[in-house]
């Protein structure tokens, strides 16, 4: 036993070794990024690039968040990703539950008419999106975007959503109609709980695959009233120059609230992407 003990020594510190590194290479981008947005863009033109600031200069962040209209558009952001969140994971598993325990003639079709949607790519539908939010009156609308947001994000929460119910047994199910349980109150106080890692994992990459999203947004709107933070970034970035103080400040803003969320959930985080590695 205690060449065993012995012998695990190298192992350990060759794998602890391997994530310290990768760990570096994880948060080092972050950690440059914080570090050149207290750069003027004529010191970061000029310097090395890996060097420390001469002289730590923060005004950068009052105007990034000034010119950037950063006030309005976060709380877009916050509104959009919130309400998106939550539609894509309630009407999503709601659908999965549907299809996997309420199954009749035309199951199988709904089902896959939802699921092609995965296959479908953004720049596909952009136009297709545009004139229908223009034919019904929704664009420079905050529902003009959430339609769209939410009907992207529905065929991956119906697909997982669909897989992971089909795993519950059809006893619990039947148990619960014997007792005189509606399908609803079913679902919310059966299906939703056991589901909850599945839940966990569609609303990660809802929540990142909105916040960040900067194409559909500048399509659909035209206003800043209706605009998101991604716009607010691109605002520092041009064809012809860039402004790079501001843009990394700007980058930083954005970033916050990512970083926020994941020390909030990062737990839940933890359990739901292992439950969908476990589940895939």
């Amino acid at each position: 036993m205690a060449d065993v003990r012995k012998g695990s020594i190298p192992a350990k510190t060759i794998i602890y070794a391997i994530m310290a590194v990768f760990t570096i290479l994880a948060l080092y981008p972050l950690f440059w990024l914080i570090l050149q947005s207290f750069k003027t863009t004529q010191e970061y033109l000029t310097s090395s690039k890996l060097a420390l600031p001469q002289a730590w200069f923060a005004g950068n962040y009052p105007y990034a968040w000034n010119m950037g209209k950063f006030g309005i558009l976060l709380m877009n952001s916050i509104f959009y990703t919130a309400v998106t969140v939550v539609a894509v994971v309630l009407l999503g598993f709601m659908a999965g539950f549907a299809f996997s325990k309420l199954k009749g003639k035309s199951t199988k079709i709904l089902h896959g008419s939802f699921i092609i949607g995965i296959l479908l790519t953004l720049q596909s539908i952009m136009v297709p999106l545009f004139l229908m939010v223009n034919a019904v009156h929704l664009y420079n609308t905050h529902l003009g975007v959430l339609i769209p947001y939410i009907g992207l994000g529905l065929p991956m929460g119906v697909y997982l959503g669909t897989e992971f119910i089909n795993s519950i047994p059809e006893a619990l199910i039947e148990s619960a109609r014997i007792d005189g349980a509606k399908y609803l109150r079913i679902f919310f106080s059966i299906i939703l709980p056991m589901t909850a890692p599945a839940a966990m994992t569609v609303g990660i990459l809802t929540f990142t695959g909105t916040w960040n999203e900067f194409m559909l947004i500048n399509i659909l709107t035209s206003n800043d009233m209706v605009k998101s933070i991604p716009v607010g970034i691109g605002r520092f970035s041009g064809a012809l120059a860039s402004d790079y103080g501001k843009q990394f400040s700007a980058l930083v803003i954005g970033m916050v609230p990512m970083v926020a969320f994941y020390l909030i959930f990062r737990r839940q985080i933890t359990t739901g992407v292992a439950a969908g590695a476990v589940k895939g």
